[in-house]
């Protein structure tokens, strides 16, 4: 052996393999081997050396990714039962429920059932969040006893599958969402909104549609209604003893509103009006059948009437993290409020920022609506039902054809209010947006001027002479009332007691002064109930309308009426001006505005644009409907007008 010759070591006994060069290795050819069948042998079919191998393309990195692949009809075995998805996969059964729940394309949170034979795993989760999935990865194939990754896969086509039904959902609930109004029902509804006496036209449709008596609480509910689509829509309360009829006035207004810009609930939780999706309610009507049942909820109304949204913050988990953090929810208005309550004592913030409706609990309108009821059984009740809902439809489509216009009143710096209240600058602008409803109930019987301003052209409408003075009629009645600071009902009762008084005083010639009366005197004249009698009479005590002269322990009460108003007296609104002192200034009704072409194929009228509210409408001779008087007696007869 040669001094520095190195010999390598045998492994095995075999000398060392042959180490082959690079050179060697690219002319080496590769043989692709192609099984045909199991029990054939393995044959060289082509050789392929490195030329035909292809490079690497350059800036490969920038290439575009490529879309999300579709799922074979093959792979994926779909059924939907109700509010369930059940999706097959192999041996592998998924079913899904809650997908009709989620209302943003933003989330996919579902209840999951994956299901093996006779193992499975039940677990709710959000399908967009990463570390939701990877946990039920996880519990699932040991549960099922497959591998995670078969559960992988699965859960990425669940996930496909969902989200195709997720956007199927969403465009059938905007199809149903979006009324179409053919050519006849447009026609229709326009006659409605053109009609000279439209407010008179709206009064009558109540009387045909079974509702007696209560002229000013519908026309001041219907016109509340319709300033939902103002900047500062009104909010109505309907207030009275149970069994009155106040749900049935406020079910009857509703009635004539789109049904997609309506929410009406029973109950409200103190936080549920946070959560409603931020443009839920705007420009809606939500009405709560009683004021208790969102007394939780008293709060949030209040400031979504007064500021038009109401805002939350509320801590809740990072999607990413799992962190808490602060997450902000926001209800966007403005919403008109529609409440009922039998409460005797309304929550004085929220009362302020309504308009306080009372229905009339007198024996005569008693008896009318038993005559309405009995109505209803007869042949002529039938065609009445038939009719209505002829009418509901047409109601409904003129309100669909209202547009949110903006309403200028140039009569607005010569009107004044009563001002020694500080409550009356909420009252002042109920009053104001009294007039601009009824203006923006008459816009199809009205010139649509147009102004530019920063390239952005603005439709709006005028308010006339007759939209005030039909705003004032209404504001002595309602406005009126509320600024009173008697409830409704005790101002009812002390009425009552005023009718007592003078007739006994008539009969035994002796002043007011000297005449007492006992709680079971008014008990049996007014046929109020011992439980309720006693609420007003106490109030009325405390206010000093009455003076209670014995009373104490084991004595009857003995009462002496201090009231001394005339009992003809009604209720009035002072401050209001008469609408003869307002004169029409040029320079603020904009007509040098540009005129819009929305009524262009409306011809001009020689009538007033706003009849006249009157108690009762006379109708053409066709399809009467007899209309009976508060005592009963036949009093007029509404037709059914044809479409």
């Amino acid at each position: 052996m040669r001094p520095g010759h190195t010999v390598r070591p045998e492994h095995n006994g075999k000398p060392p393999e042959r180490q082959l060069e690079l050179t060697e290795l690219q002319t080496t050819t590769i043989q692709s081997l192609v099984v045909k069948d199991s029990n054939e042998p393995i044959t060289p079919e082509k050789t392929v050396s490195n030329e035909s191998i292809p490079a690497p393309e350059s800036n490969s990195i920038d290439q575009v990714a490529s879309p999300l692949p579709s799922l074979a009809a093959k792979e994926v075995e779909l059924q939907t039962t109700g509010t369930e998805i059940i999706i097959t996969l192999g041996d592998r059964v998924y079913r899904v429920r809650g997908l009709d729940k989620n209302t943003s394309i933003d989330q996919l949170k579902i209840q999951l059932m994956a299901k093996r034979e006779e193992q499975f795993h039940l677990d709710k989760l959000d399908l967009y969040s990463s570390k939701q999935r990877q946990v039920f990865i996880n519990q699932a194939c040991v549960e099922l006893s497959v591998k995670d990754e078969v559960i992988k896969k699965d859960l990425g086509k669940v996930l496909l599958v969902l989200e195709e039904q997720q956007a199927k959902q969403q465009e059938a609930n905007n199809e149903n969402n979006a009324i179409e109004i053919d050519s006849e029902e447009r026609k229709a509804a326009m006659e409605l909104l053109q009609d000279e006496n439209l407010l008179d036209r709206v009064l009558s449709d109540f009387r045909c549609a079974g509702v007696v008596g209560e002229e000013i609480n519908k026309l001041a509910g219907y016109l509340s209604c319709v300033s939902r689509k103002l900047d500062k829509p009104l909010a109505v309360i309907i207030q009275s003893s149970s069994a009155a009829g106040k749900s049935s006035l406020m079910d009857s207004i509703l009635a004539l509103m789109p049904e997609e810009e309506r929410v009406q609930y029973s109950v409200m939780t103190g936080q549920s009006l946070f959560y409603m999706g931020e443009t839920n309610l705007k420009n809606k009507i939500l009405a709560i059948s009683e004021e208790e049942g969102a007394s939780n909820a008293s709060y949030a109304l209040k400031l979504l009437q007064s500021e038009g949204e109401v805002t939350i913050a509320s801590t809740g988990k990072d999607d990413s993290t799992g962190n808490l953090v602060t997450k902000e929810y926001t209800v966007q208005g403005p919403v008109m409020l529609f409440l009922t309550t039998t409460a005797i004592d309304i929550d004085e913030e929220l009362m302020n920022r309504c308009l306080v409706l009372s229905v009339n609990e007198s024996r005569e309108q008693t008896q009318a609506i038993h005559q309405a009821q009995r109505q209803k059984r007869t042949l002529q009740g039938l065609q009445n039902k038939l009719e209505k809902e002829r009418m509901i439809s047409l109601h409904r489509n003129a309100q669909r054809l209202l547009k949110p216009l903006q309403i200028i009143n140039p009569y607005a710096d010569q009107l004044t209010f009563l001002n020694d209240k500080t409550r009356t600058r909420r009252d002042h602008e109920k009053y104001l947006t009294l007039i601009d409803s009824i203006a923006l109930l008459h816009q199809y019987q009205r010139e649509v001027k147009t102004i530019d301003y920063n390239g952005e052209s603005i439709e709006y409408v005028e308010v006339t002479l007759e939209d005030i003075e039909t705003a004032n009629k209404l504001a002595h009645d309602i406005l009126g009332r509320t600024l009173d600071e008697l409830p409704p009902q005790t101002r009812k009762l002390l009425k009552q007691i005023q009718q007592l008084v003078q007739s006994e005083c008539e009969v035994q010639k002796i002043e007011q002064n000297q005449f007492r009366f006992s709680r079971k005197r008014i008990r049996e004249f007014t046929q109020w109930g011992n439980t309720q009698l006693k609420v007003h009479l106490h109030r009325l005590e405390e206010m000093e309308y009455l003076l209670a002269h014995r009373g104490g322990r084991g004595q009857s009460f003995e009462y002496e009426l201090l009231y001394d108003a005339k009992s003809d007296e009604v209720n009035h609104l002072m401050g209001l001006l008469d609408t003869e002192k307002l004169t029409y200034d040029k320079k603020k009704s904009g007509v040098n505005g540009k005129k819009s072409d929305l009524n262009v194929n409306k011809s001009e009228s020689s009538r007033p644009q706003v009849g006249r509210v009157s108690a009762l409408i006379k109708a053409p001779q066709a399809k009467p409907t007899i209309i009976y008087s508060d005592s009963g007696s036949v009093l007029s007869e509404c037709t059914s007008r044809g479409v």
